[in-house]
């Protein structure tokens, strides 16, 4: 009976080691792929960087004005003046709409200002 659980407990060593290799395989390639996607998104965050200097570069007012001038003729741009800007009240805002229901609702068995609840 000794034999059978030595032999026993040999194979649970054995199977357990087994796993923890398997897991110790795993675990190294979820780092190397963590590490992976960390250094990906380092990239892309220094190319968003780097966009974003080269839009703040084109859109310079002086650059900007520069080719409204070189550009007149075809898209007739001109300077923003502050007499341009109006005030609020002068934004002519719809009308409200009219509601549809014209004639009020009848509630039968209810007598006028007292609410029922089930």
């Amino acid at each position: 009976m000794k034999t059978f659980f030595y032999l026993c407990a040999a194979l649970a060593v054995m199977g357990l080691a087994f796993w923890a290799y398997q897991e110790n395989y795993q675990t190294q390639a979820a780092l190397k792929q963590s590490a992976k996607t960390k250094r990906e998104i380092g990239d892309l965050r220094q190319s968003l960087a780097v966009l974003n200097a080269e839009w703040a570069y084109l859109n310079r007012p002086e650059r900007l004005a520069e080719l409204a001038e070189i550009n007149f003729d075809r898209l007739g741009l001109l300077p923003l003046e502050p007499e341009q800007f109006g005030a609020v009240e002068q934004v002519a805002f719809p009308p409200p709409p009219v509601l549809p229901i014209s004639d009020p609702i009848e509630v039968r068995g209810q007598l006028e200002g007292e609410a029922q609840f089930p």
